[in-house]
């Protein structure tokens, strides 16, 4: 068979165009469709764990395997749904991770999102929702992003592990979440990150987003959702975005600590809370935000030095409404660790009150803005 020339080449190209049909040229590469990019970010927890056999499922060392390597495990499917390039951040467990390391995470986050179209973030699974809520106020993007983990390690039978990477690089592709600000996405479920909390130690069924409910789900090649964050309402336009610039904030950002109620709780832990230098403190209480005799009296004597307190409910669901207390500001149905982030990076904006209170009744509750008629 005679070798096509150049000339006979681009001829049989034009006039595979003109019939809207591709031609099989020797030599040619048949057009491939670009697929999103997406950038993985690892920092360890037990979907990077690696067990001692295949089934001891809670006998486990964390933080183990590096993220270029599972991403691989996930090849070649995964390279159907995303260009995916790694970067290890850590790798260790959640809890082990401070606020400037979240500071650091969140840079890059937006570094990433610059040149890709979403990211991924392995997490452990113990803190995971304050890794996303921290991530859904400090990103700048409206890109996807989505957390993703594991209840079981990547090495144990019916580990849930590479399943929940995989549907995490599948939906951050996918560009279905834009605008929704993070989400987590375990166990075929997406969540939002306000609302998502971890509501069992070991069962993979264990992130709940309450009466919320889920956002949707990952069904093998389908994505659905139901519903969207509020935010969503601003998307596109400037106020989308949180007022929360890590790169306007200054080094050190403020202590924010936690005070559980219970029956007959002392008001020893708010006192030494202040003592040591808490610009902000929230409390877990009873029922709709109560707090004993004791811890109501320690908060007071802080408020007069200058403590600003964000009041939430141990129960784990339900709303704490602000009654525009001095110094006491309702968290509506966040919960204390969410309520933490957010007080925190408020009183690293400003120590004004009403501001605050409304950064809680907007970002806090994230109602929907219905139109008036």
């Amino acid at each position: 068979m005679r070798k096509l020339t150049r000339r006979s080449t681009v001829l049989l190209t034009l006039i595979s165009l003109a019939l809207g049909t591709t031609a099989s040229v020797a030599g040619a590469e048949p057009d491939k469709k670009p697929v999103p990019k997406v950038a993985v970010i690892g920092t360890g927890g037990t979907i990077s764990g690696v067990s001692k056999n295949r089934v001891s499922f809670q006998d486990y060392e964390s933080g183990k395997l590096p993220i270029s390597k599972m991403v691989d495990d996930l090849k070649p499917e995964v390279d159907t749904v995303a260009d995916v390039t790694t970067e290890q951040f850590g790798n260790k467990g959640s809890g082990s991770y401070s606020i400037a390391d979240y500071r650091r995470l969140t840079a890059a986050v937006d570094q990433a999102l610059k040149t890709n179209d979403g990211v991924v973030v392995t997490t452990g699974t113990d803190t995971m929702e304050e890794f996303a809520y921290w991530l859904d106020l400090t990103v700048r993007s409206d890109k996807p992003v989505v957390l993703t983990g594991s209840m079981r390690p990547w090495t144990v039978i019916g580990t849930d592990a590479p399943a929940n990477l995989y549907n995490a690089i599948h939906l951050a592709a996918s560009g279905k979440t834009t605008c929704y600000g993070t989400v987590l996405m375990l166990n075929d479920q997406i969540q939002a990150a306000r609302e998502v909390r971890k509501t069992d130690a070991l069962r993979m069924d264990t992130f709940s987003s309450g009466a919320s409910g889920e956002l949707g789900v990952v069904d093998q090649d389908n994505i659905r959702l139901n519903r969207a964050p509020a935010r969503i309402q601003q998307c596109g336009k400037k106020t989308w975005d949180t007022p929360f610039d890590l790169d306007k904030m200054g080094k050190t950002l403020p202590r924010v600590e936690i005070a559980y109620s219970y029956q007959d709780a002392g008001g020893e832990a708010i006192k030494a809370f202040a003592d040591a230098g808490a610009d902000g403190v929230v409390t877990a209480g009873t029922g709709a935000g109560g707090v004993s005799p004791q811890m109501s009296e320690a908060r007071k004597d802080a408020v007069k030095n200058g403590v600003i307190f964000a009041s939430t409910t141990r129960t784990g669901s339900g709303a704490v409404y602000d009654k525009n207390t001095d110094g006491v500001i309702g968290a509506d149905d966040l919960t204390a660790q969410k309520a933490r982030l957010l007080l925190l990076l408020s009183l690293a904006k400003t120590d004004d009150q009403n501001q605050i209170r409304t950064w809680f009744s907007t970002l806090g509750a994230a109602q929907f803005i219905t139109p008036r008629r």
